[in-house]
């Protein structure tokens, strides 16, 4: 039975680079670090090292409570130190008065200098401040070259992650039933429209899934997965329990308030 019958296609790269990696600490007896992973890719990292019983793993997003987090292989008899995560966070501060400032326009910021999503942890943006987690050498880059974030002069200096404040979300869970795991399907309960305007959303390209968009009605959803619309907000498919006696899937999802 091959592993990626469990995983979407687009998935495999990921599979095979943590399988890689499993198969390198075994063998070179050192540790690996992956890029900041999004909860579906967290998932798959857990389930692949599941049950191992010559390697060690763990995350670290710099906060407990951080939603995006590196993993860490590593062989069983290494102590696994916080360091070994190589996080840091950076801070900045913003003229509040002068101008107003989004999640999305720092990340517009980041994506402007060429900086890959997967270098950086969680971003807070509120009261005039600014902090995210990245890991040492991109601190580097982004102080030297991102010092203006929408005409807002920015100074980014290292500070200590106790001061991490996460932006204040309050998530309400639901239980549904649906046809089938598709994006529109899922979409239907979790925004609370028709599943034409749910197809026609994902067909203008205003729906992204753990970060990326996609313009695919039938695109399969799984476990863990990240959902984004335009306008209305975050959820999430937190858990797939299973079939009713109708055979459609019964789902705990997830909203953002």
């Amino acid at each position: 039975m091959s592993i990626y019958q469990h995983y979407r296609e687009e998935e495999r790269p990921f599979i095979d680079q943590i399988l890689s990696w499993m198969e390198q600490a075994e063998r070179t007896y050192q540790p690996r670090v992956t890029d900041f992973l999004d909860p579906r890719e967290q998932l798959i990292f857990r389930q692949l090292l599941g049950g191992q019983t010559e390697l060690q793993w763990a995350f670290s997003g710099g906060a407990d409570a951080a939603e995006r987090k590196r993993g860490i292989i590593a062989p069983l008899y290494d102590a696994v130190a916080d360091s070994d995560f190589d996080i840091v966070m950076l801070e900045a501060t913003y003229p509040v008065k002068f101008v107003s400032l989004e999640h999305r326009d720092v990340m517009g910021a980041f994506m402007s200098l060429g900086i890959d999503r997967r270098k950086l942890g969680d971003i807070s943006v509120q009261d005039g401040v600014m902090q995210l987690f990245t890991t040492a050498d991109i601190a580097v880059y982004i102080r030297a070259n991102l010092t203006e974030v929408k005409r807002a002069k920015v100074n980014w200096e290292l500070a200590d992650a106790s001061r991490f404040r996460p932006e204040q979300a309050e998530w309400m869970q639901m239980e549904a039933s649906v046809s089938s795991l598709r994006l529109d399907a899922v979409m239907k309960e979790l925004y609370r429209m028709s599943r034409q305007q749910a197809s026609l959303s994902i067909q203008k390209g205003l729906v992204k899934v753990n970060f990326k968009t996609v313009e695919d009605s039938s695109y399969p959803l799984a476990e863990g997965d990240l959902i984004s619309l335009r306008g209305k907000g975050r959820g999430k498919l937190t858990e797939v329990k299973g079939t009713t006696k109708k055979d459609k899937q019964r789902i705990t999802l997830e909203k953002l308030k």
